[in-house]
């Protein structure tokens, strides 16, 4: 197969591993909804003082994800939060109630969403679009303190 005439490619580049940094964030959530935890992936980025790598986030929790949208209009994570709770209803006749209404529904929407991202970091910034922000997703109607793992693997030189 021949490639497409209209796609472009960078020239590869490739940096030696020298680095693994970690770091636990603890996140307290108001309830349902999204959290923007771009500063503080941005910061820690800074604090190892991260060159050429990837930032990996993973939150410990099967209620809560995380993910990447807009953060230019409010208007989209209202509406995602909008679908997510058609996606998985509360009152869907769910058999898994132990902590309430909302459990089953939150470990739904946590597995279409993830429980994980990976971000590249290029000359010691996180390589997101121009209107991407990292969220954490709070599945549940009440208020939660969620760790996500940051982790670093790259060069720091």
């Amino acid at each position: 197969m021949k490639p497409e005439k209209h796609l472009t490619r960078s020239a590869p580049s490739t940096v030696q591993v020298t680095s693994i940094s970690t770091a636990l964030l603890t996140v307290p959530t108001p309830g349902r909804g999204f959290t923007d935890l771009t500063a503080e992936a941005t910061t820690f980025i800074k604090d190892v003082h991260a060159r050429d790598g990837a930032l990996t986030l993973f939150i410990r929790h099967t209620s809560a994800s995380l993910t990447i949208q807009e953060n230019a209009d409010p208007s989209v994570l209202a509406d995602l939060t909008t679908a997510l709770s058609r996606l998985a209803p509360e009152n869907a006749g769910w058999t898994h109630d132990t902590e309430g209404p909302d459990d089953m529904p939150a470990h739904v929407k946590t597995m279409l969403t993830g429980t994980s991202l990976q971000i590249p970091v290029l000359n010691g910034n996180l390589v997101l679009g121009t209107w991407q922000a990292i969220y954490l997703i709070e599945h549940r109607m009440r208020p939660h303190r969620r760790e996500v793992v940051l982790q670093f693997i790259g060069s720091n030189q």
